[in-house]
């Protein structure tokens, strides 16, 4: 398909590792100069899964940045989900893993990024299996959890982040499994899972999810599943989901089952586009964006979000614009993030154990 090209010059640096990178998150830096980065590695020759915090130098003298690792933290099994807490000087880090434990890290970035586990959850029952994925609701104070197993859970931190506790908000008992989450409010987050579908949950109201969007709008494509869900700030009405066949839409709350479709699987009334053809891994609203364009989006329109791809395309997609190639790789883009504090700055895990750095002037 055609990709509109960038008008704005983009500078990708890409940094080889020695291992696997699983995901790969911004930290809020300390100052305007200081960039860190959260890093989820596994080496499949010594079987050994970790979390490394490293500085990011835009070494101004050479045409590439440098990662300079500060601390690290061996996991008990591999990184399955990996978010952060913007609050600094000390982020929270929550690190699910596939042996159905979930950790609490905090790192002082003022003290050289010292990385400490405060807090771990596995005792039996809490995930039977992998956790697929875990939020952190911003401030740091609960976490939320879900899995294949149907489990949807809740954790707290009481007082401080040494002391957890934790509650089942709804059990499946496996007849539905959970593969994405996240938090809209306070009290409210989303889920997504297998058939694109999406489940709304309010904590005010228990007993399961208060509002459900159905995938059979997806032209039989019922065994697509949902991998990313990301719900703008502003706009909290409105979830955003990436997921399989390269299939990019998200559901307005208030258009009950009618879908808004911006890349791949469609509702069969008109053709969309195919920005991939495989996996959709991870979608985040962009926001990179100039104010003067901000100004004039209207509430009903979508932002742009960017997304990575098992094909190995990032891209920016625009509703009713071409997308915006920013890589094409040989390999899969696993995972991103775009820095809050400064938009320009993308950073991206490549499945051949490297890392790619954007920045967008």
């Amino acid at each position: 398909m055609a990709f509109a090209e960038s008008q704005n010059p983009l500078r990708v640096h890409r940094i080889p590792q020695s291992r696997y990178i699983d995901a790969v998150r911004w930290l809020s830096p300390v100052s305007p100069s200081d960039r860190f980065a959260a890093i989820a590695y596994f080496d499949a020759d010594t079987n050994s899964p970790s979390i490394e915090i490293a500085y990011v130098d835009p070494n101004p003298q050479s045409s590439s940045p440098t990662l300079t690792p500060q601390s690290s933290w061996t996991s008990p099994s591999r990184i399955s989900s990996l978010k952060t807490a913007h609050s600094t000087p000390q982020p929270l880090l929550a690190a699910a893993t596939f042996s159905g434990s979930l950790h609490i890290l905090a790192s002082d970035l003022i003290n050289g990024g010292v990385m400490e586990s405060e807090a771990t959850v596995s005792q039996l029952g809490f995930h039977s299996g992998p956790v697929s994925a875990v939020d952190l609701r911003e401030g740091g104070t609960e976490c939320v959890s879900v899995g294949e197993d149907g489990r949807v859970n809740l954790v707290s931190f009481v007082g401080d982040s040494s002391k957890l506790s934790y509650r089942r908000i709804f059990d499946a008992n496996g007849l539905v499994g959970y593969t994405a989450v996240k938090w809209a409010s306070p009290s409210e987050f989303a889920t997504g899972g297998y058939g694109f579908g999406i489940q709304w949950w309010d904590q005010r109201t228990p007993g399961g999810p208060v509002l459900q969007f159905k995938g059979n709008w997806c032209q039989g494509k019922t065994s697509g599943i949902v991998h990313s869900i990301d719900i703008h700030p502003s706009r909290k009405h409105t979830c955003l989901a990436g997921g399989s066949s390269g299939t990019v839409f998200a559901w307005d709350r208030r258009a009950a089952q009618q879908p808004i479709v911006l890349s791949g699987a469609g509702t069969g009334e008109a053709p969309n586009s195919l920005l991939s053809e495989s996996e959709v891994w991870e979608v985040q609203y962009d926001r990179y964006t100039r104010r003067s364009n901000i100004s004039n989006i209207s509430s009903t329109r979508i932002l742009p979000v960017m997304i990575c791809s098992e094909d190995g395309i990032l891209a920016v997609i625009e509703q009713g614009e071409e997308p915006l190639e920013l890589l094409a790789e040989p390999c899969a883009i696993n995972s991103f993030d775009i820095d809050q504090q400064n938009p320009s700055n993308v950073i991206c895990s490549l499945e051949w154990e490297s890392l790619a750095i954007l920045t967008r002037s």
